[in-house]
């Protein structure tokens, strides 16, 4: 049996692509992965070839094509239950996934506002009430989670949760957000994860530049 093979964008930007990429690295899940670069803010008309929304990342696992991070970090957990993507406990199950469509769906302002750049210089930019709304309710989330599960990560052991906010912790960190000590350990130890060094590598090695982007 061959692995599936996830097809990402750049790793400097795709928030999208970093999702079920970290999510099925950090589990130990085996797949190929097929960059393929985007160096204008509307994508590359390439991903057409492969996605059948002009998107990525994309997931095709045999004969069948998945797109989408959630439902591709969904197909993974149910392939390969050994994996633990989705908490045990029903009740965190059911939270994890909340939480996790919720980040697909909201949070307007911090991705217009602060688009994933694994190569920013850390530094703040001009808060408006609307971002700064989407961060607390970021960091409230976060918090709860933490505080009931005790760490290290949402749920106690990676999740899908965690792979679902993993741009977040980006954002937070290059934009230099103010984060409460739970939220500082919290995205402290996203980013010591092997998985989030070696996708940062890469992509601080990239040559390519976007001015604006949400892949």
């Amino acid at each position: 049996m061959t692995d599936p093979v996830l097809y990402i964008g750049n790793k400097n930007y795709s928030s999208w692509s970093f999702r079920p990429w970290i999510g099925l690295r950090a589990t130990g899940i085996a797949f190929e992965e097929r960059l393929v670069p985007f160096d204008m803010a509307a994508g590359n008309p390439a991903f057409r070839s492969f996605s059948p929304t002009g998107k990525v990342p994309v997931l095709i696992d045999g004969d069948l094509t998945i797109w989408e991070s959630l439902a591709i970090l969904d197909h993974a957990a149910r392939s390969h239950p050994e994996a633990g993507l989705w908490p045990e406990n029903p009740a965190h199950r059911s939270m994890a996934m909340a939480m996790s469509a919720e980040m697909m769906s909201s949070f307007p302002a911090l991705r217009s506002a602060c688009p994933m750049n694994m190569r920013r210089t850390r530094r703040p930019i001009e808060v408006t009430p609307a971002l700064q709304a989407d961060v607390d309710r970021i960091q409230s989330l976060w918090s709860d989670c933490l505080r009931q599960s005790g760490g290290p990560f949402l749920f106690g052991r990676f999740s899908i949760a965690d792979a679902m906010f993993a741009p977040v912790v980006n954002r937070l960190d290059v934009y230099a957000f103010e984060t409460s000590a739970v939220v500082a350990d919290y995205m402290a130890a996203m980013k010591a994860l092997p998985a989030w060094r070696e996708w940062e590598a890469a992509g601080r090695a990239e040559p390519w530049v976007v001015e604006e982007d949400e892949a």
